[in-house]
């Protein structure tokens, strides 16, 4: 009953301008999406960058114990690592490494050449998401 009183306040312009919105369907360009974290590869895409998002890229990251995912940079981006399970460490170029131990969060600067490592004994999950950077 709540909702309704509230679209009453807004009076009729208001709702006649909610109906000329387009339906998600109808705009062009990045929309929703859910995604399941099931996937038998080391790693699975979940974003792609254009035209599924405006540039950010993601994907899910599965490591037996020992593995790595290998050194690389992230150029011109920033990365964001969601721990989901297990430990490990992330190694930086130049830096001491960074111990984790899920759930955990890891941030990756640009133009950073970095690694992550299953230093555990079970599964290491994580999420990436990997975006440009504003230049500064």
């Amino acid at each position: 009953m709540k909702l309704f009183a509230n679209l009453t306040i807004l009076g009729i312009p208001a709702l006649l301008s909610l109906a000329v919105v387009p339906l998600s369907s109808e705009v062009s360009g990045p929309q929703p999406l859910a995604r399941s974290l099931d996937c038998p590869a080391v790693e699975c895409p979940l974003l792609k960058g254009a035209p599924q998002t405006t540039g950010m890229r993601s994907g899910f990251v599965r490591l037996k114990p020992g593995a790595t995912v290998g050194w690389h940079t992230t150029g011109r981006n920033e990365e964001a690592l969601v721990i989901l399970r297990g430990q490990g460490e992330a190694l930086i170029d130049g830096q001491q490494k960074h111990t984790f131990v899920a759930p955990a969060f890891a941030y990756i600067p640009p133009s950073t050449r970095h690694n992550v490592v299953n230093t555990g004994h079970e599964l290491l999950e994580y999420v990436y998401v990997v975006a440009a950077a504003k230049q500064q």
